[in-house]
């Protein structure tokens, strides 16, 4: 953290030369800061990102309302992050990226990482408030149709394309629930249709559901 604070980054990843450094939450701001030749844009389209992220986050409400009560208050393991905060975080990321395209503010850090209120104590309330971003989204993908997706957004990481930004929401959710799927294994509940290869094909994630 004390590195992190000397060279001005608010978050993790980064990728550090000396003392400059990049957000690596887009592989093409790591690909140009490291002067690499590969170019990895987004695999998926627009559209495909849409339907794709409608059918994750339909998935993190029906994982969520089978998780008990009783584990909420778990801990990650390696991060001190409660499974509570970590079923809720799932939604508040859809959150973020749809209150900047509602009101074209930079996406804010603060806002993506923010905890559940104090009175969302259960899983039910942590589904019940992923309906309401599901149904949200879903009135934003069909308000967006046929919108060009190439032009640049502000983010908290610096500036990336919408279709890059709208990749990374979707990306970031459907590990998210990869986690909560292996939570649910863990306490000795089969999870009820999680995510399938298919699910993941054309996203950039790692076979590895934890860091």
């Amino acid at each position: 953290m004390d590195e992190l604070q000397r060279l001005g980054a608010r978050s993790v990843p980064v990728v550090v030369r000396g003392d400059k450094f990049v957000f690596a939450q887009v592989i093409k701001d790591v690909v140009d800061f490291l002067d690499l030749e590969d170019d990895s844009p987004p695999q998926l389209s627009p559209d495909q990102l849409k339907h794709r992220y409608a059918h994750v986050l339909k998935t993190a409400v029906r994982l969520v309302e089978s998780m008990p009560d009783e584990h909420l208050d778990n801990e990650l393991p390696d991060r001190p992050r409660s499974w509570r905060v970590l079923l809720h975080h799932v939604f508040q990321i859809p959150v973020a990226f749809l209150d900047m395209e509602d009101t074209g503010a930079e996406l804010s850090y603060e806002n993506m990482v923010q905890s559940p209120p104090e009175d969302m104590t259960t899983s039910a309330a942590i589904a019940s408030f992923g309906e309401t971003v599901s149904y949200r989204f879903e009135k934003w993908a069909i308000r967006s149709d046929g919108e060009d997706f190439s032009g640049q957004v502000p983010t908290y990481f610096g500036s990336t394309t919408r279709h890059e930004m709208l990749e990374r929401t979707v990306w970031h959710s459907t590990q998210h629930v990869r986690q909560i799927a292996a939570l649910l294994e863990e306490i000795g509940i089969k999870p009820d249709q999680p995510l399938t290869v298919e699910d993941l094909e054309g996203l950039p994630l790692t076979e590895k559901i934890w860091d």
